[in-house]
């Protein structure tokens, strides 16, 4: 058989057959065939068109491909958790709140999508955490993670702790129990496939609760950050910081103004976190950050042609060849051992060594213990111990022998850890013989850091005002927002969070007022209030942080469910951005605030409880003048059915609507009373029978857009302390049934009464087919006038009431402590009486017998006086 030749395999041929391009022949290993004439594809073959067309596509996609931008990533989505907890009851925190809100509002012009709380108990703060990392687990690989927790901080056995407010914590075993243990979240953080993860902890402050038995170390403890991960604390290891003064604290004000720096890496914003804190707080406090976050990650960015970032940069140079102004800011800036020995090695004599020296006593004392904690052994704590004996830490030293079941003393022959750092020196003892290390101590005599590090902070924070208190539990405060610059700009990769308002305007001003949940304090209900409160909680609603979704569904839950938080009076409107909020108290077409709303709360005073309360409008039952009906008759008073019907409407009177059918001009609507029979002229409008009930229902009044009324169970008592009506010349006074005492009785003097549910009147409903009113706003606007003055009259009275029972039991208290006193001085007086000799009793001595006169006259036989005889002398 003659060979037949192979075709040459080429890169273009799908089948596995090559071609051959224009002006390439194929070789092969065969003779030429002898009729390459009639196959010419053989030869000097030409390709298929297909070929080409696919050989076009691969090419126009490679140039595609190489037109990218080589910085394009895939899309980041960045998620938060703020939490400020400063009520405790122990020591309130007055900036922790604050805090959070300044730094959830940063956040969210950053583009991560943030729910925040504050003042949380130990069953919210779990739960509030869980569901913030199954959240992060959700999110998925490009996910930015930001937790922030401002409060009170604890260490115990190398793990710090986060204390919910609600925590009792009494001992050293409490804590566990009690607070949160802040390496369950970290490790869980850590253990997501997520690009990045912060964990920032304001908490690193003087203990609130007072321990019983043996002492807790202060501060927090050294940790180490997982790959891919940043630990922050507003203190370094071992120390606290001092007490805020200000509205915000120095550690939240610095991490703002370098978020909003832009450009940062996160190792370089949390260094100049640091010089700024040192710098605000003149060296009383020093954070600490350690960062393991490769990936390229910035919270804003610096658009091409902004200002270079000025201020602080490491040094080239040794450290002892700059100075030791500029040897002082970079070492604190690196923030490591070394560089703090490398100071005091090149300025022994100058006086910041001296501060120096005690930033490396705490930082040895921390290291030391870490590497003690991490080996657990009873050697490594006798090897602690040998060091600092009375240490921060000595304490958790011997619970932890305690635990092993080891002696408190080393035996002779035990082998000591063998540790990475040196021993203190003496002069560093004194640093760490405490708790916890406070910089600002008068004690150590410090001298003060230099006072420049950075470039000045932007007035707009210095003078950043406090937020309004926020009106709802858990809601953290609004501040106002400072616009960033206008070269300041945010990633493009970033996606934009649920609640955007901020994202979108990072240059213009957003009006964040508080948004009112309740009853505004002293607002009217009128229509410009309602307009300035509308335009407020826009601009709110783009700066709010959203509740974390456990804490949404507490809010959610109907009144009396399990674990329901205890709002104000009124309906708790949705705190879920997005969702529909319910009507505001006092506003048209919501609930109207009673006198519980506007009584202002009192030291002491105890919540109200859920459901009606014994004399308290029941909130099912509705008010007098609430949809159209009149307020309930008063004697001597305007709008009485005997006024005189002039069409003009006296003091909280409404005007009687014309054209209402079946009611005359002028005249106001009749009431029926119960057991009446309804004049013949309203028969039309007071339908009987089944169809009563249909047009008298709920259902009538909610297609109204009003509450049904409520027939009351008997007629509305005039007062007592109101005046007689005054009569016309001539006129006898007609009293009608029950309407008060005769006239010829005096008028009773006003006695205080107990607050009773007041009741409206019963009126016929309203004809379904009729059509609004123009002047129903009005109608209700004055009416809410009404009711609202009744209830501060009412307030007024009740708390006349209270002052006069304070000064009633103050005077008792007085004349208690009068009668006291007497008592007192009565029974010191009594007492030397008593101590006195008592004098011996006398001998009663005889009294001297005086003889009888004689007789006046000679024997008669009668004395004098008696008749007969003579006269006595």
């Amino acid at each position: 058989m003659p060979h037949r030749s192979v075709p040459v395999q080429g890169p273009g041929d799908e089948m596995g057959r090559a071609f051959v391009l224009p002006g390439k022949r194929a070789t092969t290993c065969d003779p030429p065939r002898k009729d390459a004439a009639r196959h010419p594809r053989e030869g000097n073959a030409m390709p298929p068109l297909r070929h080409l067309v696919l050989a076009i596509a691969l090419a126009t996609l490679a140039s595609l491909v190489a037109a990218l931008p080589a910085g394009a990533a895939p899309a980041e989505r960045r998620i938060a958790l703020v939490i400020g907890n400063g009520a405790y009851p122990g020591g309130a925190l007055a900036t922790a709140a604050n805090d959070a809100g300044l730094v959830a509002q940063t956040l969210q012009a950053a583009g991560f999508d943030v729910v925040g709380a504050r003042d949380l108990d130990e069953e919210s703060l779990r739960r509030t955490l869980r569901d913030f990392t199954d959240k992060a687990a959700a999110s998925g690989p490009d996910t930015v993670a930001f937790l922030y927790l401002s409060g009170s901080g604890l260490q115990l056995a190398n793990e710090a702790y986060f204390a919910p407010v609600d925590a009792r914590i009494e001992t050293a075993s409490d804590v566990p129990v009690r607070a949160l243990r802040i390496s369950d979240y970290v490790s869980r953080l850590a253990a997501l496939p997520l690009r990045a993860r912060f964990v920032v902890l304001d908490a690193a402050r003087a203990s609130p609760f007072h321990l019983k038995g043996d002492p807790l170390a202060g501060g927090l403890p050294l940790m180490e950050a997982g790959p891919g991960s940043l630990i922050a604390t507003n203190a370094a290891p071992g120390t606290v910081g001092p007490a805020e003064t200000g509205p915000y604290g120095a550690y939240a004000l610095a991490l703002v103004e370098m978020i909003r720096e832009g450009g940062l890496a996160p190792a370089a914003l949390f260094e100049r976190v640091r010089l700024r804190v040192a710098e605000t707080t003149r060296g009383a406090e020093v954070p600490w950050s350690a960062s393991r976050i490769e990936a390229p990650f910035v919270f804003l960015e610096r658009e091409a042609g902004a200002p270079s970032l000025a201020g602080f940069e490491p040094p080239r140079k040794p450290l002892g060849e700059i100075g030791a102004r500029e040897a002082y800011a970079a070492c604190l800036a690196r923030d490591t051992l070394p560089a703090y020995e490398e100071f005091t090695a090149a300025y022994p004599r100058d006086p910041l060594a001296k501060r120096v020296r005690a930033i490396i006593a705490a930082r040895r004392e921390a290291l030391t213990w870490r590497t003690s904690a991490m080996a657990d052994t009873p050697e490594a704590y006798w090897s602690y111990l040998g060091r600092y004996p009375r240490g921060p830490h000595a304490w958790d030293a011997r619970r932890r022998l305690s635990a092993l079941a080891a002696a408190l003393a080393p035996p002779p022959d035990y082998r000591a850890l063998a540790y990475d750092v040196p021993p203190p020196p003496p002069d560093e003892i004194v640093y760490v013989e405490r708790p916890a290390l406070v910089l600002d101590d008068p004690v150590y005599a410090l001298p003060p850091p230099p006072v420049v590090f950075l470039p000045p902070r932007p007035v707009v924070l210095v003078d950043l005002a406090p937020p309004p208190p926020p009106p709802v539990a858990y809601l953290l405060p609004v501040p106002a927002y400072v616009p960033v610059p206008a070269y300041v700009v945010a990633p493009p990769a970033v996606v934009a969070p649920p609640n955007p308002g901020l994202f979108h305007n990072l240059h213009a001003p957003v009006a964040a007022g508080p948004e009112f949940h309740g009853a505004p304090p002293g607002g009217t209900g009128l229509a410009p209030v309602a307009g300035a409160a509308v335009g407020a909680a826009i601009g709110a609603a783009a700066a709010r942080v959203a509740l974390p979704p456990a804490l949404a569904r507490k809010m959610d839950a109907p009144p009396g469910a399990p674990g329901q938080i205890p709002g104000r009076d009124g309906p708790s409107p949705s705190p879920i951005p997005g969702t529909p909020a319910a009507p505001v108290a006092g506003s048209l077409g919501g609930p109207t605030a009673g006198p519980a709303a506007l009584r202002p709360s009192l030291p002491g005073q105890i919540a109200p409880a859920a459901g009606p309360r014994p004399g308290a409008p029941n909130p099912a039952q509705a008010l007098p003048g609430a949809g159209g009906t009149p307020l309930p008759a008063v004697a001597g008073r305007p709008g009485l059915p005997n006024a005189p019907a002039d069409g003009r409407a006296g003091l909280n009177q409404i005007p009687p609507a014309a054209g209402r059918a079946g009611a005359q001009a002028g005249a106001p609507p009749p009431v029926n009373h119960p057991g009446t029979t309804p004049p013949p002229g309203n028969a039309a409008e007071v339908p009987q029978g089944p169809a009563a009930g249909v047009l008298q229902g709920p259902a009538a009044g909610l297609a109204q857009g009003v509450r049904p009324p409520v027939t009351p169970l008997r007629p509305v008592q005039p007062l007592r302390s109101a005046q007689p009506q005054r009569m016309p010349p001539g006129a006898r006074p007609t009293v009608p049934p029950q309407a008060g005492p005769p006239p010829s009785m005096p008028p009773r003097l006003a006695q205080p009464q107990p607050r009773m549910a007041p009741q409206r009147m019963a009126q016929p409903p309203r004809p379904a087919g009729r059509a609004p009113q123009a002047d129903d706003a009005l109608r209700r606007m004055r009416m809410d006038q009404a009711i609202r003055q009744q209830a501060q009259q009412a307030q007024a009275q009740a708390q006349a009431r209270q002052r006069g029972e304070a000064q009633q039991m103050m005077q008792r208290q007085q004349q208690q402590v009068q009668d006291a006193m007497r008592r007192q001085q009565a029974q010191a007086m009594r007492q030397p009486q008593m101590a006195a000799p008592r004098p011996q009793p006398m001998a009663p001595r005889p009294m001297p017998q005086m003889p009888r006169p004689a007789p006046h006259g000679p024997g008669s036989g009668h004395g004098c006086g008696h008749p007969g005889g003579p006269p006595c002398r």
